[in-house]
């Protein structure tokens, strides 16, 4: 029997850290950006609808997605991002469906579906419990501007493009709470394997 956890959070609260976690024990882990990012490469129809509605000036001279500059773009602009989200949703989730399908088959006894828009993209359907990873908003804040070298105006608008942290925690079956060291962070998750899969 397989277990199907969706795991997710906001921007910088430490969804990735835990999603290694994971993986460095050895449990199967789908991870919705490296989706993303497989469904935009050089030569698929994802990268070129992008292109139709974009502009050749987000691919750089490999043929690669700009990504930094397609995220300038759609972080201070809903439509924008509205946009993208029509472009590539379905592409994104025929994939995650179908590697989640190939895992159960293999009898994996737990995959992650690492997914920052979980919720807001319906996931959680699909899932046997939702782990959300929290920090507060003002951690939140202050890490996103640390990691990614933003101004507060930018990294509050990274922030907002998301369903708020406190109401995704509300949402969750299980809380993980990030805001102090990482071994507590860990801490929580291992009880959590030792309580429901080992």
């Amino acid at each position: 029997m397989t277990y199907i956890l969706g795991l997710t959070g906001g921007i910088a609260t430490g969804k990735s850290t835990v999603s290694r976690y994971f993986s460095d024990k050895g449990y199967a882990v789908v991870d919705a950006d490296v989706v993303a990012r497989r469904v935009v490469e050089p030569g698929t129809e994802g990268l070129a609808n992008i292109v139709a509605h974009f502009g050749t000036e987000i691919i750089q001279k490999d043929g690669t997605l700009n990504r930094e500059k397609l995220g300038a773009m759609i972080f201070s602009d809903a439509e924008k991002r509205e946009t993208l989200n029509n472009l590539l949703s379905a592409q994104i989730r025929r994939t995650i469906m179908a590697d989640t399908a190939t895992l159960v088959n293999a009898n994996q006894p737990l995959i992650v579906l690492d997914i920052p828009l979980l919720y807001e993209a319906g996931y959680e359907t699909h899932c046997d419990a939702v782990m959300v990873v929290y920090t507060t908003e003002a951690v939140q804040l202050e890490r996103l501007m640390a990691r990614n070298n933003l101004t507060e105006e930018e990294a509050l608008n990274r922030i907002a493009s998301q369903e708020p942290i406190e109401t995704k925690k509300d949402r969750a079956d299980i809380v993980i709470d990030n805001n102090g060291p990482l071994n507590h962070t860990y801490e929580q998750v291992e009880t959590w394997l030792k309580n429901n899969i080992i």
